[in-house]
């Protein structure tokens, strides 16, 4: 009789475990867009990373002017608050993020069109900045992407012209190493990580006076070599993006072919890196350039930016996707 009640306890502690992760499955409603709490202001070519359970958003400008600022703004994802932080120890816009060896690092970036190859790093704990070894090539509007705690600062624009370097930094050595660089300077790509390989994609390659690149690259650390991929369709540059579960998203970003006067578009594609393909999602909801970009619990979050170029004001959106 005891082990009849008892049986019968477990199968109705499974229904009801089997019953919440189909309602907590249900709840997710994939590749659409939501939105978080505004940002406390509106601003362009801010960096962003996540943090703990946080994501730290810095500099950035009010808008196309390029003044920057130093601020740090701290967005908690599971309240969907905003609090401030320690200042930057310099004001800066257009920098790389990211997050190694239980650090925050803002890389490079620069105010009024003059880039610097600085290196700040930022400890949630003490909440105080500290400078480390300068980057070898002064540089904004790259990327930065992890792996195995190393960080790789790719691409990007030094003042006069695009650049194709790629330098990665040992937050255990604190130092600098070059590697093999992309095959084109470009810079307002968007990157991620997948399985250990650098996934590139899109941003400005400037040869031609304002072309978008429109390639993949992929990047293995190991080896320390790219290798070409599929290209994105709609080639575009200051995009939101990021890789979530195998895939790299991009959202919105600016055409440099003219389209539109300079409007933002609201396409967002992803890239399959193993099956080497582009697919068209859902629109976001609010073009954009020049928005922070930063993956948290398999969403993509898009702070900011800019409706157009170089008329639009700044925006203070925070825009979520769901794949």
């Amino acid at each position: 009789m005891k082990t009849r009640i008892l049986w019968m306890v477990v199968l109705l502690l499974s229904i009801s475990i089997a019953s919440v992760a189909v309602a907590q499955n249900a709840a997710v409603t994939h590749d659409t867009w939501s939105s978080g709490a505004p940002m406390p202001r509106a601003l362009v070519s801010s960096a962003a990373a996540v943090f703990g359970k946080y994501i730290v958003v810095v500099g950035g400008a009010y808008g196309w002017s390029n003044v920057a600022i130093a601020d740090t703004r701290i967005y908690d994802p599971a309240s969907n608050t905003w609090r401030r932080g320690p200042s930057l120890p310099t004001p800066i816009s257009g920098a790389a993020a990211a997050v190694a060896n239980g650090l925050f690092y803002v890389i490079g970036g620069g105010d009024r069109n003059m880039y610097t190859n600085a290196v700040w790093a930022y400890d949630l704990q003490t909440r105080t900045w500290s400078s480390k070894s300068p980057m070898p090539t002064a540089r904004g509007n790259f990327v930065a992407v992890v792996e195995k705690n190393t960080i790789y600062a790719i691409g990007g624009f030094n003042g006069s012209t695009t650049v194709n370097n790629v330098e990665s930094y040992n937050p255990a050595t604190d130092t600098w190493t070059e590697e093999t660089p992309l095959p084109a300077g470009v810079l307002g790509l968007a990157a991620g990580l997948m399985k250990g390989w650098i996934v590139a994609a899109d941003g400005n390659e400037g040869a031609c006076g304002g072309c978008d690149y429109g390639q993949t690259q992929i990047y293995s650390p190991s080896s320390n070599a790219w290798y070409g991929g599929s290209s994105d369709p709609t080639p575009r540059d200051w995009v939101c993006g990021g890789s979530i579960d195998g895939q790299l998203y991009v959202a919105s970003g600016y055409p440099a072919d003219g389209y539109a006067g300079g409007e933002s578009y609201t396409l967002t594609e992803s890239f399959n890196a193993k099956s080497n393909t582009w697919a068209t999602l859902a629109d976001i909801p609010q073009g954009t350039i020049g928005a922070a970009s930063a993956v948290y619990n398999g969403q993509l979050y898009c702070f900011g930016g800019a409706p157009s170029y170089p008329g639009g004001a700044a925006l203070n959106n925070v825009q979520i996707y769901q794949p």
